[in-house]
């Protein structure tokens, strides 16, 4: 596949610090966005908390497993899943675009970048 959707065979520790700086970030702005989404739409409050909080929990757990390749196509997974969230409160439409070129980017450069 290409070095925008998976990193080499053997992600570089430039790959795994980018990609866990995306995912990281993710997390926070999810958990800020629940607390947003469910004033926004009071009557699904409990299917906005319980997917917001195992969104932001899989960010934070797959930060910490990039060392695997495998954990680079949950990141995409995890990308779709954060831009179908719009169904439900359409601004999570662009956050998710947002954060998936985020990730491609970070995939990509740091692809690119050589360890130190």
């Amino acid at each position: 596949m290409s070095a925008v959707l998976l990193p080499a065979a053997v992600p570089t520790k430039a790959v795994r610090r980018l990609a866990a700086s995306v995912l990281i970030a993710e997390a926070l702005v999810v958990f800020f966005a629940v607390l947003v989404a469910v004033r926004l739409t009071p009557e699904r409050t409990r299917a906005v908390v319980i997917t917001g909080t195992v969104l932001a929990v899989a960010a934070i757990a797959l930060s910490g497993l990039l060392r695997h390749r495998w954990a680079y196509l949950a990141g995409w997974l995890l990308q779709l899943a954060l831009i179908a969230t719009g169904l439900a409160v359409p601004l999570m439409f662009a956050l998710g675009l947002i954060f998936a070129v985020l990730w491609a980017a970070a995939i990509r450069v740091g692809s690119r970048l050589v360890d130190r």
